[in-house]
């Protein structure tokens, strides 16, 4: 079995995640969700409310043996995969779009480590979840509850009853 890593902010931890999360365990991968903070984002949920509701999300799906949640340190992606001894990224592609963001990253993380990336493409039915629209319908008052994990739902509540 090899170690891969998915990562991303997950803030918050959408369906469209754990779609990827349960497809790359499918190909007999350890998988690794390395949780990262994202200045450049602003942020519902902190780092650690993120990792709890994964946790749960992958207790409720059976697939905590396969698929570990970890902070990703700071740092380049690709010293992580070296610490922890993966030899690819994972990343969902919904569109062309992510696919021009992602491709450079992808070559860079290669050309520096030899990390290759492993693109998925989402779910037709996912593919219009994003976190971030989800942050902005649930707080103009839109029903995200279809888009997410119920523990994930439960800590956006939690986060805009205290805010």
């Amino acid at each position: 079995m090899s170690t891969v890593v998915l990562p991303g902010s997950f803030d918050p931890f959408t369906l469209g995640h754990l779609d990827l999360t349960r497809r790359a365990a499918a190909l007999g991968h350890h998988v690794i969700i390395a949780v990262s903070h994202n200045p450049s984002k602003k942020g519902m949920l902190d780092l650690e409310a993120r990792k709890s509701a994964i946790t749960q999300t992958l207790a409720q799906e059976q697939l905590s043996e396969q698929v570990e949640v970890r902070t990703l340190p700071k740092g380049l992606l690709v010293d992580f995969c070296r610490e922890v001894g993966a030899g690819a990224v994972v990343r969902g592609l919904r569109s062309q779009l992510d696919l021009a963001y992602e491709e450079p990253m992808a070559r860079m993380n290669q050309h520096l480590a030899g990390v290759d990336t492993v693109f998925l493409l989402t779910d037709s039915t996912l593919a219009h979840i994003s976190s971030s629209l989800v942050r902005e319908v649930h707080a103009l008052g839109g029903d995200v509850s279809d888009m997410l994990p119920e523990p994930s739902l439960d800590a956006l509540s939690a986060a805009t009853a205290v805010s």
